[in-house]
This record gives C-alpha cells, sequence and structure tokens, in this order.
C-alpha cells in the first residue's frame, strides 16, 4: 500500500510540474508577440515624413530594447512607454484625417494643412535633442524632470488634435453631412413660404387698392366737370346706340383710364370703325368723371360711346336681383367679410376672387344684358383690363349653334374644370353638373341676346344665385355661376380670340400674344399698377392717351 501512495505522489507531482512549464512556455511565447508587436508600432511612422524613416526606425527599436531590459528596474520607463503610445496612436489619427481630405481633394484647403502641421508636430517632438537622448538613447535611468516636461508637451498636442479632430468632422461624417444639408434645406424652404406669403399678401394688397394716379384723374376730371358745368351738359341718346345693325360692345367698370385704354384699342384695330358702338356702365360715384373723359378726348373713327350709370337701369333693384338683395343682409354680410379675412392670410392663390369687386353690382351686370338692351341682337362683353390687337367684327358672324355664349375654354389636363369652382358635395350640383366638364373665361364673350331671352338664362342665373345664398354652393365670384347658367349653352371659340393671364403669367409667349385678337391681364398684375409684369406692360401703355393733359399730371409713369 505504501508503494502504490508513493507512486500516486510521484504521478501528481510530474503533473504539476509538466503544467506549469506549460504556462511558462505560453506566457513566454505571448511576451514575445506582444514585443514584436510593440516594435513593429513605434517603428511606423507617418508617409509624409519618408525623409526621416531610417532615423525613426532606429530611434523605436533602440527605445523597445531599452524599455524590455529595464522594465522592471526602472518604473518611469512604463510611464514613459504610455506616453509615447498615446502620441503615436493621434499620429495615425491626424494622418487617417489628412489622407481622406486628400480623397477629397482639399489640398488647398486650410483644415488638410492644419492635419499635415498636427502630424508633422507630433513627429519633430520625438526627435528633439534633450527627449530623444534622455529618454529614447539612453541606457540609463529616465529623467522624471525631462518626463514630465514631455508628458506635458504631449498632452497638450493631444488635446490640440482632439478639438482639431471634433471641429472638423462633420466634413468627414457623411451622415452628419447629410442631415445638415436637410436641415439647411427645410429652413431655406420655411423661409421661402414665408415670403411667398407675404408677397401675395403684399401683392393682394397692392391689386386691391386704388392706386393714386386713378384717383387723381378721377379727381381731375370731376373738378373739370363742377368747374365747367355748360360744357358737359347730357345730350339725347343716339339712334346708333339700339341700332341692331351696328357692332355693340358692353364694358362694365369705374375705372376711367382702364375703359379709355379698351375703347382705342378696339376702335384703332377696327377696319370700320364708324359701326361699333360701346356701351359703358359705371357707378354713379364716376359717372360725371367718365362722360368728362370721353367729352374731353372724343373716341377717334366716328365710334360712339354711351356713359350710363348702373342705377339708370331701375329694374336693377333688391326686388328682382337676388345679389343685392342678399347684399342687404347682414347674414350674408357677415358671410363674405369672413370668408374675406380667412383668405387675406393664406395664400394668394384663392384671394384672387376674394377682390372686392365681386361684391359690387358691376361685376354682375353681365347676367343683364337681353334687358339692359332689349333691341339687340347681339353683344360683346369685354373687361377693362383687356386690350384689343385686331378687328373684331368676325366674332358677330360667328355661328354659335343655337347657343348663347361664345367663350374660350381654359381647362388643360385637370386643371381649370367644373370641380374646381363648384362644391360636387352638394347635391344640387353633383346631379345637374359634370365635375370634368370644361370651364371657360369671362373677359371677351359674344352673346346671342336673342338666344338668351329664348332659354330664359337670367331666370337661371337668379334661380342658383338664391340656391346659394349661405355660400354652400360656391365661396364668391361671378365664374362659378356663369359655369352653371350657361353649361351646356357656350360655344367654343378657338384661343386665337382670347389669351389670358397676363396679369399673373410671366410664361407666356409672345408669339402666341402677337397672335391674339384680345389679350387679358387677368389676375392681380394689372398694367395700371406699379406691380405690372414689365415685358407686358407696354402692350396695354401703347393705347393710353399720354396726349391727355390730366394723364400726364397724375403721373402714370407710362
Amino acid at each position: 500500500m505504501a508503494v502504490v501512495g508513493r507512486r500516486g505522489g510521484s504521478a501528481f507531482s510530474s503533473a504539476v510540474r509538466s503544467f506549469f512549464s506549460y504556462r511558462i512556455f505560453v506566457s513566454a511565447m505571448f511576451t514575445l508577440l506582444f514585443f514584436a508587436t510593440a516594435s513593429v508600432l513605434f517603428s511606423s511612422n507617418p508617409a509624409h515624413l519618408s525623409d526621416h524613416n531610417s532615423e525613426l526606425q532606429t530611434t523605436g527599436r533602440a527605445y523597445v530594447h531599452r524599455t524590455f531590459l529595464a522594465l522592471k528596474s526602472d518604473p518611469l520607463k512604463t510611464r514613459l512607454d504610455l506616453i509615447h503610445k498615446q502620441a503615436s496612436d493621434h499620429i495615425v489619427l491626424v494622418n487617417a484625417y489628412a489622407s481622406y481630405a486628400r480623397k477629397l481633394k482639399l489640398e488647398i484647403s486650410k483644415q488638410l494643412r492644419t492635419f499635415d502641421d498636427m502630424a508633422q508636430n507630433f513627429s519633430d517632438l520625438g526627435l528633439k535633442p534633450t527627449y530623444r537622448s534622455t529618454l529614447f538613447e539612453s541606457d540609463g535611468p529616465v529623467d522624471e524632470e525631462v518626463l514630465k516636461q514631455f508628458e506635458k508637451e504631449v498632452k497638450d498636442k493631444i488635446k490640440v488634435a482632439r478639438l482639431l479632430i471634433a471641429e472638423n468632422k462633420e466634413s468627414y461624417d457623411n451622415q452628419l453631412k447629410i442631415q445638415k444639408l436637410k436641415d439647411t434645406i427645410f429652413a431655406v424652404n420655411e423661409l421661402l413660404i414665408k415670403a411667398k406669403k407675404n408677397g401675395a399678401f403684399a401683392s393682394l394688397i397692392a391689386a386691391k387698392s386704388t392706386p393714386k394716379s386713378l384717383h387723381c384723374l378721377a379727381m381731375r376730371l370731376m373738378g373739370e366737370r363742377i368747374a365747367s358745368p355748360e360744357k358737359y351738359r347730357d345730350e339725347k341718346p343716339k339712334p346708333e346706340f339700339e341700332d341692331p345693325s351696328l357692332y355693340h360692345y358692353a364694358i362694365f367698370s369705374d375705372n376711367v383710364i382702364a375703359v379709355s385704354v379698351v375703347v382705342n384699342s378696339a376702335v384703332k384695330n377696327a377696319e370700320e370703325p364708324w359701326k361699333h358702338v360701346f356701351h359703358v356702365v359705371t357707378d354713379k360715384m364716376h359717372l360725371a368723371a367718365m362722360k368728362v373723359w370721353f367729352k374731353m378726348r372724343p373716341v377717334g373713327g366716328g365710334a360712339f360711346v354711351e356713359v350710363k350709370a348702373v342705377e339708370e337701369f331701375t329694374f336693377l333693384n333688391s326686388t328682382y336681383v337676388p345679389v343685392l338683395r342678399q347684399l342687404e343682409s347682414a347674414k350674408l354680410q357677415k358671410l363674405y367679410l369672413d370668408n374675406k379675412a380667412e383668405n387675406e392670410t393664406t395664400d394668394a392663390q384663392n384671394t384672387k376672387s376674394e377682390n372686392t369687386k365681386h361684391l359690387s353690382m358691376l361685376n354682375h351686370l353681365k347676367f343683364y344684358l337681353p334687358e339692359m338692351y332689349p333691341k339687340l341682337h347681339k353683344i360683346l362683353f369685354l373687361d377693362d383690363d383687356v386690350v384689343v390687337q385686331k378687328d373684331l367684327t368676325a366674332l358677330w358672324r360667328v355661328d354659335l349653334d343655337g347657343k348663347v355664349n361664345g367663350a374660350v375654354e381654359t381647362c388643360f389636363g385637370s386643371f381649370h374644370r367644373y370641380a374646381q369652382y363648384l362644391n360636387f358635395s352638394h347635391p344640387a350640383i353633383k346631379d345637374k353638373f359634370n365635375p370634368k366638364a370644361c370651364a371657360w373665361a369671362f373677359g371677351m364673350n359674344i352673346f346671342d341676346l336673342d338666344a338668351w331671352r329664348r332659354e330664359r338664362l337670367t331666370d337661371q342665373y337668379h334661380y342658383w344665385q338664391d340656391l346659394n345664398e349661405d355660400q354652400t354652393l360656391w365661396k364668391v365670384g361671378t365664374l362659378p355661376p356663369g359655369l352653371m347658367t350657361f353649361y351646356s349653352t357656350t360655344k367654343s371659340l378657338d384661343k386665337a380670340w382670347h389669351v389670358l393671364g397676363l396679369g399673373y403669367n410671366p410664361s407666356i409667349s409672345m408669339d402666341e400674344i402677337n397672335k391674339a385678337a384680345v389679350i387679358h391681364f387677368n389676375g392681380d398684375m394689372k398694367p395700371w399698377l406699379d406691380i405690372a409684369m414689365n415685358q407686358f406692360k407696354n402692350l396695354w401703355t401703347k393705347y393710353v392717351d399720354s396726349e391727355m393733359e390730366f394723364v400726364q399730371m397724375c403721373n402714370f409713369g407710362l
């Protein structure tokens, strides 16, 4: 039994010795591997310091050799080793950013020069004679004061390097750059939207306001009427005003200069101007000014001009006209004003229909043409913001196929369809009209008054206007009720008869404009306003009577 015990103990001792011998062997191998790796790291240098490679490699090997021999004898050398490693790591990091800057072709940038200088400073620090001889090439003990000074300089440079990298990191971080770009785009877009709203609101104010020049002209014409009443006595109506064989025009406006341009342009481009009769209707406030103008500046070519006030058509009262009746209603007045205030704070795309002219009876007179001119068969309606460029007599010869209204359609694609003007959620609209039906424009319309009377379309207009007292069929304006009243009774005319958009669309081609018989400055940028588009303004100003003394005195800026 004793023999067996001795043998067992001997075997156990042998196993223990073998185990510790194996651990010592493994530790030795890892130690050698660590120093080999350290030797490679410490001997590596920045690419741009190739002139010093051999010298730095020698220094690195000497440093590793000295560290290996004296590691246990001098604890300061361990500290030096850590400092040296920190410096080497930051050299690699700075060189990496410098290399990336070169790839981005930033050779001339301040960042690249800064990174290169920083890497050079790190390398130069280890090559200083004091540090090199005392810390890296000496086999003796490390001088603690020199080490502290070296450590301080290394840490200062590391601090600067980290600050430099932090400041310029976003230049190399693609995700950060993308996010910053998105933030910038968003901020600029917000500013653009705000600027558009402010600009639209300013344009709306300019469009709705009466310019000083227009006010001045009306006042001077009124002054002339008061100063010389005998010169401006009313004349008896001329028989030509009711002669159906002549070419009759209807113009409803309180803008004296605008009406004069429409009449002047039509007469100058007419082949037989003595056959043209212009029926101008204004409000009572501007009646005298309008009459004085055409007395002082008679229309040439023998054309005729009749000027009347809307109040002279006595049948147009609140008993007969739904609009007048509704305007007397406090409820509707509130609806108009609330709707107007709401839209003035939103996009101007929706505000052009909120102009206060839509509250004026002048804007609704076109629905009463057969009763205003009972002896006429046809009449051409013109807005006050149009210019006539060609003879229009061919319009009276257009075959309307028994329809009432000859107009130019404005739809293209999905734009300017009935659905954009009417509330198709209302059953009365949904059951009667096609939402995809093409819209057309007021501004130049040839009306067959006989067909109008036969179809009793004024009664249709009254029906829809009464039904819309609460503004649930459409908001405001005269085009929506016009689309409803003349639905299926409108004849489409060639687009060359009437080109629209000169008051808001700068992209209309001059070729299209030159071919047009009538050009229309619909939109906020009227040609008599300062906000008019300069490329189109001369098309209007060339028909202004600039020799008229009051036009010169009122500074129209022609």
